[in-house]
């Protein structure tokens, strides 16, 4: 019997961080410097340990909800312009999901100024307010402790303004302390945080896991609404096919996960490569190729996902070794993976795009058969999927029709983000 999985939320998210750092020079580090002063500060402040891992958490994951680049370098302004968008959209994400609910309700308020007099604003909002723009006033090539000062002075001008008059208190206390600079500053941030909120008390279980890895994926493919559901379609899929294979429901769910989580690494991959409509130039397929190595290392580090990790990440392997970017063959393929690539290129061919409608079952069934008899495909699980085509089509189906209604509510008022294949 398989030990059952406790996944360290505090690791997750840290590694998804560090893969959306990947999108601009400009944002490394950021979420985890707000979440280590958003944790310090509300330490100073005397908070309970359960405020100050729902404040540091928040801090993580604050900026979550800026879909694009030009959203999230935009929120790296002192005074950034509609900030509320990205809170908000960051709310919707989290906010039916524990352990998420209480995070959610601190990021949709995070952009909210003192002087306003709103109540309903939770105090670890205000906090990682005042955290985040600490965090976008330092300037990475200069010494940290020159600018102390500056960064001080101009916090403190905003007290009662910008920022609650206590949780500026609790920051100037902290910025007398080099320690608390160098950390913020330091290579090591990520131990640091380790240290401060023990991992371990931080966990989740496989069904806890599933619903944060729909999040996640929603993320990752509501960047474009060309990909917008992708990675539901995949997810039923495999889902639909691990069951025929008579996996236990326990790995149905973790094949599940995988299939959500499978193109993690597109965070790093520019946006206009993956709306772009017609073929791509050589050089862009080279930088789509690298998702499946970030995708690998996002969630190398957990190590209580090894499986779900190489599931994911050889979803575009081939049996006969003509696969990226490992370069496996044959055994080397666990079946969970290939599972993963038959999905995800039945999913790609037969879900509708802007710019081509999806294929038939008679065309995508002749593809399909023509990469299994070439030994790309396991031939087995593409015989199961044309024995039970209609069945899983349908699983399919319903589970991209859910997700457009998600992208539809969650982008409502953004006519640039409209969706109309589904």
């Amino acid at each position: 019997m398989q030990k059952e999985i406790d996944v360290p939320i505090f690791d997750l998210v840290i590694s998804f961080t560090n893969t959306l750092d990947l999108i601009s020079p400009l944002l490394v580090n950021h979420h985890k410097q707000v979440s280590y002063i958003a944790y310090e500060i509300s330490a100073e402040m005397g908070l309970s340990f359960e405020e100050q891992k729902n404040i540091m958490l928040a801090g993580a994951l604050h900026d979550i909800g800026g879909i694009t680049v030009q959203e999230r370098i935009g929120a790296l302004q002192f005074e950034a312009e509609n900030p509320h968008l990205h809170a908000e959209t960051g709310y919707s994400l989290f906010k039916a999901s524990e352990p998420f609910a209480v995070i959610a309700g601190i990021i949709r308020y995070h952009h909210n100024w003192w002087e306003k007099g709103e109540d309903f604003v939770p105090l670890g909002s205000h906090i990682v307010h005042l955290a985040d723009r600490v965090a976008i006033s330092i300037e990475k090539e200069k010494d940290i402790l020159s600018q102390v000062d500056d960064i001080v002075s101009i916090i403190e001008k905003q007290s009662g303004r910008m920022f609650m008059p206590s949780v500026v208190h609790a920051f100037k206390e902290l910025a007398r302390k080099e320690v608390f600079w160098f950390n913020a500053t330091s290579q090591f941030i990520v131990q640091v945080l380790k240290e401060k909120v023990n991992p371990e008390y931080l966990k989740m279980d496989m069904e806890g896991l599933s619903i944060i890895a729909k999040i996640f994926s929603q993320i990752i493919d509501f960047r474009s609404p060309f990909t917008a559901n992708h990675s539901s379609g995949v997810a039923a899929t495999s889902e639909a096919l691990a069951r025929l294979l008579c996996f236990s429901t326990r790995e149905q769910l973790m094949i599940k996960i995988a299939g959500l989580l499978h193109d993690v690494g597109k965070l790093a991959i520019p946006q206009e490569i993956l709306e772009k409509a017609g073929p791509l130039t050589k050089e862009e397929f080279c930088r789509i190729k690298v998702h499946t190595y970030y995708t690998y290392r996002t969630l190398a580090p957990i190590t209580e996902l090894s499986d779900i990790n190489r599931w994911c990440s050889f979803h575009h392997e081939r049996l006969d070794g003509t696969g990226y970017p490992f370069r496996l063959k044959g055994d080397e393929l666990p079946l969970g993976s290939r599972i993963l690539a038959v999905a995800d290129v039945f999913t790609a061919i037969t879900e509708e795009r802007p710019y081509r409608r999806g294929m038939t079952q008679s065309e995508a069934l002749a593809v399909l058969n023509n990469m299994s008899k070439g030994n790309a495909l396991d031939k087995r699980i593409v015989e199961l999927l044309i024995e039970n085509y209609g069945e899983i089509n349908l699983a399919r189906l319903q589970a991209q029709k859910e997700v457009c209604e998600d992208y539809r509510t969650l982008f409502a008022e953004h006519k640039d983000k409209e969706i109309t294949f589904c």
